[in-house]
């Protein structure tokens, strides 16, 4: 049977539940909670690389109805089947234009209102200026403690305002970068500069070579104790152009020999699984430009499963 392609009507099965179309936040009762909220945060305007990046929160939606919402049987956990669906999943729609200081401004208040009915956010970027609001908000009164975790082939500590240089303006803004730690980072993708900056500014550096042989979930459990240090919140960022460039077409400045798309799936669920990991955004996706068979958007998708998939590890008696 061949593939379906991305305009291919998907089959309606009663007892296969498509993973999305989840119930808007704002319809929820007074006193509803969800466990899990995606928020888009289409930013686009101050990005390095030409890009469409605002196209892919809607995109990442319905890429999510190609999967379903289970974890199946897994007997090295002792693990039977899981339907995530029942930790509760809402969708808190789209920032209006992120962009700038009023968009961003904007972001950090909704972040804060949503993380008041959801107990985690996945923002759905957008390029990657979107973490500098995205975490602020999640952080609120606490960045004194916080923390970030950054899957990336870049460090982002760029001068200016782009999606370039939201590592160096969370520092600016008062994160500790002693509790910032940065993965996936790869050769011929940074300046020197850029470098010594991270070098001097105390941040954590786990290059794209360390990983060979380790699993995502030790290395994601190193990066947890550095950034978490203080026991403050933990801001997941997932630029997801740290994946080699034949699983992410759709990434402007992905890098051929990057990490496998197991490999970034199985570092968001374990970030996921640490209490303290209440937001996360993914970031860098054109869906325009992605490949015929959707694969960079679908891999987003899944990224959000994945998430989900930690919650559920965090807390089995609610899933």
């Amino acid at each position: 049977m061949s593939a379906q392609s991305p305009t291919t009507p998907l089959s309606h099965d009663p007892l296969w539940p498509r993973a999305g179309d989840w119930p808007m936040l704002d319809d929820l009762p007074g006193d509803g909670r969800a466990a899990l909220a995606i928020l888009g945060v289409p930013a686009w305007r101050t990005s390095l690389s030409p890009t469409n990046a605002h196209a892919t929160p809607a995109a990442v939606r319905e890429a999510l109805r190609r999967y379903s919402a289970a974890l199946v049987p897994d007997g090295s956990r002792g693990r039977g089947p899981v339907d995530l669906a029942q930790l509760g999943f809402v969708d808190a729609g789209d920032i209006r234009e992120p962009d700038g200081d009023d968009g961003e401004a904007r972001t950090r208040a909704r972040m804060a209102d949503v993380l008041e009915r959801a107990g985690s956010v996945v923002a759905l970027g957008g390029d990657n200026s979107v973490t500098v609001a995205t975490a602020l908000g999640a952080f609120g009164d606490d960045l004194e403690r916080a923390g970030l975790v950054t899957i990336d082939a870049h460090y982002d500590l760029r001068d200016g305002v782009s999606n370039g240089s939201p590592v160096r303006r969370l520092v600016e803004a008062g994160l500790d970068p002693r509790r910032i730690v940065q993965i996936g980072i790869q050769d011929f993708a940074n300046s020197a500069e850029y470098a010594r900056r991270a070098d001097e500014l105390g941040i954590t550096v786990i290059h794209r070579d360390e990983l060979h042989g380790r699993r995502p979930a030790d290395v994601m459990a190193e990066a947890l104790e550095i950034a978490g240090a203080a026991g403050g919140p933990i801001h997941l960022d997932v630029d997801v152009d740290a994946c080699d460039r034949s699983v992410v077409p759709a990434c402007p400045a992905s890098v051929p020999g990057g990490l496998a798309a197991w490999e970034l799936r199985g570092l968001v669920r374990a970030a996921a699984t640490d209490a303290r990991v209440r937001s996360a955004d993914l970031v860098e996706i054109d869906a325009t430009a992605d490949s015929v068979d959707g694969r960079t958007v679908r891999l987003a998708a899944l990224c959000v499963l994945e998430f989900a998939a930690g919650l559920a590890e965090r807390a089995p008696s609610a899933a």
